[in-house]
């Protein structure tokens, strides 16, 4: 069986010590936002508008982007996690996988609007503080539970 990979692009919204995560139907798991970059974009920017239509929050990325900038070359905001993840995996074989850049954001409200077409409503997406991404980790993939936390620890220590 052959693997294909897609890039794809995901940010850990942080607000008041809480990340939201959602419930994705199709992959039946806890998972914040995020979805693939598409083929003229920069992942950071994938990660901003995919936050963005899933959830109509504009979060502000904590992210280092180095310091180069020359005439061919620039430094881009540096995901916090660089993940390789199995999606689709049938009788012991990989079919499919995602290269994710994961970035935390900070954003100023937990009013949740999702802007795009054919989205998730408001309504299914929860913010998790630290504590219940603990009591809940029987219910989440044991990433998101790290990542999270991590997501959490990283927005509030700025």
């Amino acid at each position: 069986m052959e693997t294909t990979r897609h890039f794809v692009a995901t940010v850990y919204v942080v607000n008041d010590g809480a990340t939201l995560l959602h419930e994705h139907e199709k992959l039946d798991m806890w998972l914040p936002p995020g979805g693939h970059v598409d083929r003229d974009e920069l992942p950071h920017e994938a990660a901003l508008r995919e936050c963005y239509e899933e959830t109509g929050l504009t979060p502000e990325l904590v992210a280092d982007s180095g310091g180069l900038e020359s005439e061919t070359a620039r430094s881009l905001p540096e995901p916090h996690q660089f993940l390789l993840e199995d999606i689709n995996v049938n009788d012991g074989e990989v079919g499919h996988q995602h290269i994710d850049h994961v970035y935390y954001g900070a954003s100023e409200s937990r009013t949740v609007d999702p802007a795009g077409d054919d989205e998730t409503p408001a309504e299914a997406w929860e913010w998790f503080t630290a504590d219940d991404l603990e009591s809940r980790a029987g219910e989440l993939p044991t990433d998101v539970v790290e990542v999270g936390m991590d997501a959490i620890e990283t927005v509030q220590n700025g």
